[in-house]
Order: structure tokens, then sequence, then C-alpha cells
């Protein structure tokens, strides 16, 4: 009985270390890297494809509801979006796999007017390594990443990366 329970402790030690040493390993963004291209739906029901943004600058931010952080950061960027929106700078706030009613609701009591999309698969923040929330990318015009900031931002400082990833 013991060496079965040794083979079986074994094997799965074993098995841990194959799939550890084996494992795709994802390339971390950094900037100047280009924006991996992703395509969300918003609360309206509408597609928002990253690509389909160039010629802008996009700010990505990505977020939950229970982020104390980000629901502090969500009136200054909209104060911000209403500035930049006419000089070619977006946001695109990626809430990370909640429901549409809860996020809805959220922007809905906010009175956000920038586009709100859901990652209901975490596909996006995946791809994009985000881990801690808030995290924001500043992806330029070119479609590439200018800037990664993790954590939460003052409205000067957002005013700042909406003039940097400005189209000239």
């Amino acid at each position: 009985m013991r060496t079965a329970i040794l083979l079986v402790l074994a094997g799965a030690i074993g098995f841990t270390l194959y799939n550890n040493a084996t494992k795709e390993n994802r390339e971390v963004l950094q900037v100047g890297d280009p924006a991996p291209d992703f395509k969300l739906t918003d609360l309206n029901g509408e597609e928002h494809q990253l690509s389909d943004y160039k010629g802008q600058g996009v700010f990505v931010n990505f977020w939950g509801t229970w982020c104390k952080p980000c629901e502090k950061e969500f009136p200054l960027m909209e104060r911000q979006y209403q500035v930049y929106k006419d000089q070619g700078v977006q946001i695109l706030a990626v809430n990370i796999a909640q429901s549409d009613f809860e996020v809805k609701q959220y922007a809905e009591q906010r009175d956000l007017t920038f586009p709100i999309v859901i990652d209901k698969n975490k596909s996006v923040m995946e791809a994009y390594n985000i881990i801690p929330l808030p995290t924001t990318l500043l992806v330029n015009a070119e479609g590439n990443i200018e800037k990664i900031i993790t954590g939460e931002m003052s409205e000067e400082d957002i005013q700042s990366y909406m003039e940097q990833i400005k189209p000239i």
C-alpha cells in the first residue's frame, strides 16, 4: 500500500515538473511593442476592434467594478475623455469577466460615456499579461504600446498620458 502511494505521489510530482518545464511562456509586453489586436463587444452590443482605432491614440484601461482605485479613476477619465475625444484620443475600458448587467449598472451610475467592453473569457487580459487592476496601456496612433501604467492615476496623470498619445 505504501509503495502504491509513493508511486502515485512520485507520478504527480513528475507530471507537475514536466508541465512547468514545457508550458508555453508568453512574452511580456513592453513599450514599443505592437499592441495585440482584439475585438470585444460594448454594453450597447457594438464591437470594438483595437486595430480600427489606428491613427488615433487609445487609452486601454483594464478594470473591475470591485476595484476601488478604478472607481476613483473613472470620473477623472470621463472628464479627460470629454476634452480629448475630438482630438483623436479614445478610451477603451476593458472590464475583466463580469456580467453585462453588473457592468452596465456600474457605468450608468457613474454617467460614463466612453466605450466599455467586457473581456468575458479573459483572453485579452491574458494576451496583455494583466495582473494588477487597474492597468492602463497607452497605444499610439501607429498601434504600438507607448506606456504601461499599473495602479491608480491622478487627473493630471491621465491628462498627461492623453496628451502623450494624441495624434499630431
